[in-house]
């Protein structure tokens, strides 16, 4: 049977094309085509150990370029292998040191109880966007970019609109190509700043530093990044230092959505609003937390490059072909998750996941492989947002549209979850 172009089906449905696919053929790898390019899906833990092999997978030019010019910029560490991945890698992680994550969380704590105070007084909240402001807030002050309160809804806006173009088509995808100019110039200009603060050399014609910025503290992520060196002992061009630094601030804003999820899965589950309400178990706060980002829709699938010829479960991966993996499909694979298609945040209680069955952010090896720098981040934002809904606040749920359209990646309610009668507990 010839093999169909995908490219419209996956539009159209990105969290379960590929996994039905597979269920179809009764096989874990299969061939397709997207944009008409001969394409292998891959989906299931056993896939994923394949896939985050770096001796069969690189990930250099696997991005299709709509990424690259809306979420994931050009030249950044997501498109990177060999030694230069390890070494910016190694940068990113040590970022996420124990003592740097507790005041990231202190700071999302200070930002959640600010917005507290000013929700009393409103007739409704969107708790997307205001969840996503109050992370913008909190990322830029602990990575060290000033950022004054008038700025905070332009750059969550921008930092959103990046996040929501690359699987969009229309006046969405144009918004995230216009955001990426506009991100890349803003962080550049942080970064240079940051460099003449530093009194190292900057690059001539660089873009010009915003006036009055003052030195960040030495050991932020932006001055970490303003003063790596590549592994050629260069400092990265400033607009690839931009590129860096937008991909910590950016994915921290993108855990808005994993919040609203988790205000979806109280509101749908209020006994386990009572439990966490009550009980001090952290095991139960992380258990939580761990089923919302299994069960609801965050990313699809990430992609990479066979780096060679080679054979897995008699399918051939011949070199440089563009393989997908499913991420939503595997977080829903019914050979690992009991009744996957139920939220139960028991399952995770006394079962700690592996590196390959739970991977909304990516699978493998924090420090040596591709899987996302900030998961921890993610999950620490979440534990004290989670807190915040469950303790410090109390709230309506009016009726509202809470659909997530299947086409919609990545996804949100249409609603975008709005609450009313909030009160401080």
């Amino acid at each position: 049977m010839p093999v169909l172009d995908d490219t419209l089906p996956l539009l159209s449905r990105p969290y379960g094309l590929l996994s039905a696919r597979a269920r179809h053929l009764d096989t874990d790898v299969y061939d397709t085509r997207l944009l008409f390019r001969k394409t292998t899906c891959m989906t299931g833990a056993d896939a994923a150990r394949v896939f985050y092999d770096p001796d069969r997978f690189v990930r250099e030019g696997a991005a299709p370029r709509r990424l690259r010019v809306t979420l994931f910029g050009e030249n950044g560490v997501q498109g990177l292998d060999g030694r230069r991945h390890a070494a910016r890698k190694r940068m990113f992680m040590s970022l996420m040191t124990p003592e740097a994550r507790d005041e990231l969380r202190d700071l999302t704590e200070r930002a959640w109880r600010e917005r507290i105070g000013a929700w009393r007084d409103e007739p409704r909240v969107v708790l997307f966007d205001e969840v996503s402001e109050l992370l913008c807030s909190a990322v830029c002050a602990w990575a060290g970019v000033p950022l004054a309160a008038r700025q905070v809804p332009q750059i969550t806006r921008t930092l959103v609109a990046l996040i929501e173009a690359p699987a969009a088509v229309g006046p969405r995808y144009l918004r995230g190509r216009a955001a990426r100019m506009l991100a890349d110039r803003w962080a550049a200009a942080h970064i240079t700043r940051a460099r003449e603060r530093h009194g190292l050399d900057t690059v001539p014609g660089r873009v010009a530093a915003p006036a009055g910025v003052e030195a960040p503290g030495r050991g932020t992520a932006l001055t970490e990044i303003a003063t790596y060196r590549d592994t050629d002992g260069s400092l990265l061009p400033p607009d690839v230092a931009g590129v860096e630094l937008l991909n910590v601030l950016r994915p921290t804003v993108a855990v808005a959505r994993f919040v609203v999820f988790a205000a979806m899965a109280l509101h749908d589950h209020p006994e386990w609003r009572r439990r966490l309400a009550t009980d001090d178990d952290p095991e139960l706060l992380e258990a939580f937390v761990q089923e919302v980002r299994r069960f609801y829709p965050f990313f699809p699938l990430v992609a990479a490059r066979a780096a060679r010829d080679f054979a897995w479960r008699g399918h051939h991966f011949p070199k440089g072909r563009r393989v997908l993996l499913d991420l939503h499909g595997t977080d829903h694979d019914p050979r690992l998750w009991d009744r996957p298609e139920q939220f139960r945040p028991e399952r995770f209680i006394d079962r700690p996941p592996d590196a390959y069955s739970l991977i909304p952010q990516g699978g493998g090896d924090h420090f040596e492989g591709h899987r996302c720098a900030g998961e921890w981040v993610t999950k620490d934002v979440m534990k004290t947002s989670v807190t915040a809904l469950t303790r410090w606040i109390s709230y309506s749920v009016p009726p509202q549209d809470l659909s997530i359209h299947p086409w919609r990646a990545p996804a949100i309610p249409k609603s975008r979850f709005v609450i009313t009668e909030v009160a401080e507990l």
